[in-house]
């Protein structure tokens, strides 16, 4: 199967990171969310960044070329030619669902349905089509754009040939495929990064460390561009609580109940970047820790 034609549900920065690296692949993308301001605000956040792709000559179209690939709307209407579509809104298992159900309903047989899922397995999102051979998981990272990995995630039902689709499709759009052979809550890499990131915060709750030695060091010796709390403001600390709290309620592994402060702050909306204040403060205008 080759992918020309994506619709993507969502329109944070996930969905518009998608939309992105699809339209800069040369493929057709429709983005669907049912916030106009939020649609609005995600073609100002590609246009942006795929500026920047043309400046530094990483690009060879036009920025133009590439944005004219790129159609919104509010109301659901997935085009019935569209290969795949790719889920992308907040990780709430039954939301997710009735998103499944929809694109079940109104696309064309052949349709995989992907979603961009960090811990929710497959299987239960492929249970509610009648097409769960072809429903799995394409889990990108963020910043999509700029981050190289892409999970792909087969469900207890889903077929050779949709795995075989959705690697092709990754390759395409310019990333490395990871394939996760079992459905377990959390899929690899996050089950693997998050026990790092809960340690580090029960570290900072004790007294052991703070967040700037802890991030400092964590560069330094492992070699990484970004230690925990910053990847964690990066992330939402919402989507990191809302992870670990699906991989411990499946899984009932006491590496994954989130720590109390975490919660605390997601409650208090405290949740990173995107709110100005997270584990560190950020100004305002380019998202910046402040000084």
């Amino acid at each position: 199967m080759t992918i020309q034609k994506v619709f993507v549900v969502g329109s944070g920065t996930m969905g518009n990171g998608i939309a992105q690296v699809c339209a800069q692949a040369g493929i057709q993308v429709f983005i669907h969310d049912i916030n106009r301001e939020s649609l609005d605000h995600a073609m100002k956040t590609i246009a942006w960044s795929v500026r920047k792709f043309v400046e530094k000559g990483n690009l060879a179209e036009s920025l133009e070329t590439v944005m004219a690939r790129i159609h919104t709307g509010t109301e659901f209407a997935p085009p019935v030619d569209a290969q795949i579509a790719i889920e992308a809104v907040f990780e709430r298992l039954e939301v997710k669902q009735e998103i499944f159900k929809k694109i079940d309903g109104m696309c064309g047989p052949d349709t995989l349905i992907a979603s961009n899922t960090s811990a929710i397995p497959i299987t239960e999102l492929a249970c509610v089509t009648r097409r769960p051979e072809k429903v799995l998981g394409l889990h990108f990272f963020n910043p999509v754009p700029l981050m190289g990995v892409v999970e792909v995630i087969r469900g207890i039902k889903t077929s050779e040939q949709t795995m075989q689709a959705a690697l092709g499709f990754v390759k395409r759009v310019g990333k490395e495929a990871v394939r996760v052979e079992s459905d377990v809550p959390g899929f690899l890499l996050n089950r693997i990064n998050l026990v790092g990131y809960v340690e580090a915060i029960r570290l900072l709750e004790q007294g052991i460390g703070t967040v700037e030695d802890i991030d400092k060091g964590v560069k330094l010796a492992f070699g990484r561009k970004m230690g925990p709390f910053e990847t964690g403001d990066l992330v939402g600390l919402d989507i990191s609580c809302g992870a670990l709290n699906a991989i411990y309620e499946e899984s009932q592994d006491p590496r994954y109940h989130a720590p109390q402060l975490l919660r605390r702050k997601v409650r208090a909306g405290e949740l990173g970047r995107k709110t100005g204040r997270g584990w560190y403060e950020y100004t305002q205008e380019a998202g910046d820790k402040a000084k």
